[in-house]
């Protein structure tokens, strides 16, 4: 018995507690790479230049396809580039006034070398620059085919 008590107080000391763990896959940290952050905020800047723009052709580019987009409890999918009318998409904002937006915040919150979850919250302007409001969303970028593109919109904007 004291040699089973020993051998089982010896296994406890190994480092790791080799045969005590598994394996564990840790997916996704709080812990970002500053390579992907930089590419990330990258593609939000040039995300927001060409939205102001109103450069739909520039803003999709930013895209990952399908692109899909919560808001107003609707999810919309965008299979691929192309498939919206400019007028349309800045048009109706337009009609509310809108003439800019800007980032207030954007926190990488979770991340892997692939994906990111991006917390941010926005601003709508008219052209005078009085504020038409804020808006909290999610933004979930991808990397795919070597390239970093918005893949997800969850937002409380209209």
């Amino acid at each position: 018995m004291k040699n089973i008590t020993l051998l089982l107080f010896i296994l406890a000391a190994l480092p790791g507690r080799a045969l005590a763990q598994t394996a564990v896959i840790e997916s996704g940290s709080h812990g970002i790479d500053p390579r992907v952050s930089a590419a990330v905020f990258q593609v939000l800047d040039e995300y927001m230049t060409t939205f102001n723009a109103k450069d739909l052709k520039g803003w999709e580019d930013t895209y990952q396809f399908p692109h899909y987009r919560l808001a107003g409890g609707k999810m919309s999918v965008l299979e691929r580039a192309g498939l919206r009318d400019s007028v349309k998409v800045f048009g109706e904002l337009q009609k509310q006034g809108w003439d800019h937006s800007q980032w207030d915040h954007r926190n990488i919150v979770q991340a892997s070398a692939d994906k990111v979850h991006v917390d941010t919250r926005f601003s709508r302007f008219r052209a005078d620059g009085s504020l038409i409001g804020h808006y909290e969303s999610l933004y979930i970028l991808t990397k795919e085919n070597g390239r970093w593109g918005v893949k997800f919109r969850s937002s409380y904007a209209e």
